[in-house]
């Protein structure tokens, strides 16, 4: 059957779409219609960030997950990840709103608010996000209460959220999932000596990383780059956390902590390779989120200053409390402090494991 490029984009269906209120564009400023395309778009935006992040989620609630299907794992974050980066560019277009620009129309938001951007709450749900992280707006189950209609009735906005939520494990926990079950110099979980293995491990990589931070410090008191005491303070306060985080009495989340930094650590190994890269896109894809956060607050008090937000949100508060709390893969980022640099990793017993052909 033949098709054109407006059939198929269905463009004037698209194009219908930017009257607001009134139903009608004709009755709106350009500022307005500036403010509403930008937000849909924002919306066809998250839309394709969630099927990937869906087939993410996929992925790595297999246990095991295939060692081919990483790279198709990594080709969806980064997707996912360029999305965000293009999107951050977009505040760049609603700050050609001035003040006054904004305020002649804001008053038709009221009670709305881009809190409730259902999409954006589902991606949350679906990354992993908890309750108990939820900032401000968003504690005590309070955000489900901002996706109601004005009048406390259920909105389709709600219906897909409760949806969400009853989906069961998030990506995140498939991650950590395949984490857990990584081999750890050799060993598997349930594997004889497993647990001395991975203690094993942590320890002898603890004890390197105190002896660079120990070399470190010589160095920059050597260069008078600091207080001898105070550079000495410092550096051991690091290998302190450091232990804290690794030795953690929780054995799940110890074991998922060593995976990470086994990874980081002896990437080049071939069997390593492509969890290390998966590593890296998850961590870019936050990074990106992050950064999206972060903008939307800039460009908000670039507009309208810190005014309490049309949903009654402390505004730019909110916005910035949420870009610095809402770092999905906490333990990725935590374990950006404490590697060490090649000369100085505890050399493996035995790197046949982790080799394509089981023959290094």
């Amino acid at each position: 059957m033949a098709t054109t490029y407006w059939d198929y984009i269905r463009v004037e269906d698209l194009l219908a779409l930017q009257g607001g209120n009134e139903r009608d564009e004709a009755r709106l400023s350009n500022h307005e219609v500036l403010f509403i395309t930008v937000h849909q778009v924002f919306e066809l935006w998250f839309k394709l960030v969630l099927r990937e992040l869906e087939a993410l989620r996929a992925t790595f609630r297999q246990d095991p997950v295939p060692e081919a299907d990483l790279a198709q794992a990594v080709q969806g974050l980064a997707r996912a990840t360029r999305i965000f980066e293009v999107a951050a560019q977009h505040f760049t277009v609603m700050e050609t709103l001035g003040t006054r620009d904004y305020l002649d129309f804001r008053d038709k938001l009221y009670p709305a608010s881009g809190f409730q951007s259902a999409q954006l709450r589902e991606m949350e749900i679906l990354l992993g996000l908890t309750d108990e992280e939820r900032v401000g707006l968003g504690a005590q189950g309070a955000w489900k209460e901002a996706l109601k209609s004005p009048d406390g009735a259920p909105s389709p906005a709600l219906a897909r959220v409760e949806r969400r939520l009853g989906e069961g494990p998030t990506l995140k926990d498939g991650v950590e999932a395949w984490l857990l079950r990584t081999p750890i110099a050799g060993f598997e979980p349930g594997d004889p000596g497993d647990e001395a293995a991975v203690e094993a491990f942590l320890g002898a990589y603890l004890d390197a990383l105190q002896r660079a931070s120990g070399q470190a410090v010589q160095r920059i008191v050597a260069a008078r780059a600091g207080r001898p005491e105070t550079v000495a303070r410092r550096h051991q306060e690091e290998v302190e956390a450091a232990r804290a985080f690794f030795l953690d009495a929780d054995p799940r989340r110890r074991r998922i902590r060593a995976a990470i930094l086994f990874i980081e650590s002896y990437r080049e190994l071939p069997l390593l390779s492509w969890p290390r890269e998966v590593l890296q896109a998850l961590l870019a894809f936050d990074q990106a989120l992050v950064i999206w956060r972060q903008r939307h607050a800039r460009m908000v008090e670039r507009v309208i200053g810190r005014r309490v937000g049309t949903g009654g949100s402390s505004g730019v508060e909110y916005l910035d409390q949420s870009a610095n709390a809402y770092r999905i893969f906490g333990d990725l980022w935590a374990v950006r402090t404490v590697l060490v640099g090649r000369e100085w990793l505890p050399p493996l017993a035995d790197p046949r494991p982790y080799g394509f052909a089981r023959d290094l």
